[in-house]
């Protein structure tokens, strides 16, 4: 597979994980979050699937297209692991909605983040609540759930909190 097909395989399995979880997750409260910005389409599409939800954006570092920078107040810039441990406290046991996109090309690496994040994560997910990502995540509370169909089982994973 060439890597533009594997580009756009990513994609639509973000688009329909994203447009499933905007299905599913009905009234629950609580906010989004965006783990990795990169050129901002993603949240891009956040905004419209949600928005009637605060949506929190954590990078690194802007690299954004200029329409989808998002406001200042809802831009958590930093290291990932950091902003996470510091947004324990703000929005532990909060969250609605929570989309990751954090990894690279070396599967292994990303991996071994995956790990890292988890612990990180679990506190901060409201009951119920949903996490869409392209890597596995390791909390043995979360329920994996079934990806929608025409999603590759290689480009996404969906669980419930």
């Amino acid at each position: 597979m060439s890597r533009l097909d594997v580009f756009v395989a990513r994609m639509t399995a973000q688009a329909k994980c994203l447009n499933w979880a905007a299905e599913v997750l009905g009234d629950l409260p609580g906010p989004v979050f965006e783990l990795g910005l990169g050129n901002g389409r993603t949240y891009d599409h956040l905004r419209e699937q949600f928005d009637d939800r605060e949506i929190f954006v954590f990078e690194r570092k802007i690299a954004c297209h200029p329409s989808c920078l998002p406001p200042d107040d809802y831009l958590i810039l930093g290291d990932v692991i950091d902003t996470l441990v510091e947004a324990k406290t703000r929005f532990g046991g909060k969250v609605a909605l929570m989309h990751a996109d954090i990894g690279g090309h070396d599967l292994g690496k990303n991996d071994v983040f995956a790990r890292r994040l988890s612990p990180l994560l679990q506190p901060l997910m409201r009951p119920a609540g949903l996490i869409v990502s392209t890597d596995r995540f390791y909390v043995e509370s979360w329920q994996t759930l079934p990806l929608p169909p025409g999603v590759d089982c290689e480009q996404g994973f969906l669980y419930r909190a």
